[in-house]
């Protein structure tokens, strides 16, 4: 599966925002990765939908919304109204899941859903058939600039076999510390959408950057239909 790449705009100089879009999708980016914070599920407070109706009329790119936020219901419609292609949520901050996704589908958007660190993949796991994609977060959500967290990718890994046991048709995404060696290891462990802010806006040659990010492809074998032990894993 080809690697796409999803610049955290949160890392971008708002006051061009528009310019830092068009700058990164240039250099090859497919996803623009819109961070919603409301300073209550995540401390700090970042933008809104109107931020991203405006960025729609400047960008074909695929608009990928993160909603950091407690009580995603009420923003869903104010964000696929703006433009959002994607909308994910997280699962720590509903009880009613599997219906904040059909919602997110009947707007005509698509639906992910967002692990904390700390969240077991099995909370999700109900939803992989019904989700777009998964966010995996691989460093704790609130802050850019922070380090990746060691024990993800095996979550990736964990991920990824769910998805393949299911045949579904479902995204994973990773978010936090993603770099041109952190990407290595999540692409290994699975994942095919890679966010990463700092990274890329804090490269002299963002071109490169994303180049080095996306990386060579990487082949997974499945295991549907059989019952060998999967080896490889633990010695990439």
């Amino acid at each position: 599966m080809a690697t796409i790449i999803a610049p955290s705009i949160l890392s971008a100089d708002f006051s061009r925002l528009a310019e830092e879009v068009k700058k990164v999708t240039d250099a090859g980016a497919e996803y623009i990765h819109v961070d919603v914070m409301d300073g209550t599920f995540v401390p700090e407070i970042t933008i809104g939908a109107c931020v991203v109706k405006s960025l729609r009329k400047e960008t074909d790119a695929t608009i990928d919304v993160h909603l950091m936020v407690e009580h995603p219901e009420t923003q869903i419609e104010s964000f696929a109204k703006a433009g959002a292609d994607i909308i994910t949520f997280h699962v720590e901050t509903t009880k009613h899941a599997h219906r904040l996704i059909e919602r997110i589908h009947e707007l005509g958007c698509r639906a992910g859903v967002a692990l904390n660190p700390g969240t077991s993949v099995s909370a999700i796991e109900e939803l992989i058939e019904f989700a777009d994609m998964i966010l995996v977060m691989t460093v704790n959500p609130g802050y850019g600039g922070q380090k990746f967290i060691e024990s993800m990718p095996s979550k990736v890994h964990m991920l990824y076999h769910m998805i393949d046991e299911l045949e579904a048709d479902c995204d994973i995404e990773v978010d936090g510390g993603i770099n041109a060696e952190t990407s290595v290891i999540v692409r290994e462990a699975g994942a095919n959408i890679l966010v990463a802010g700092s990274a890329i806006y804090g490269a002299e040659d963002v071109a490169q950057a994303i180049k080095d990010i996306r990386g060579k492809e990487i082949i997974h074998s499945h295991h549907h239909h059989d019952d060998e032990d999967e080896e490889g894993y633990d010695e990439l």
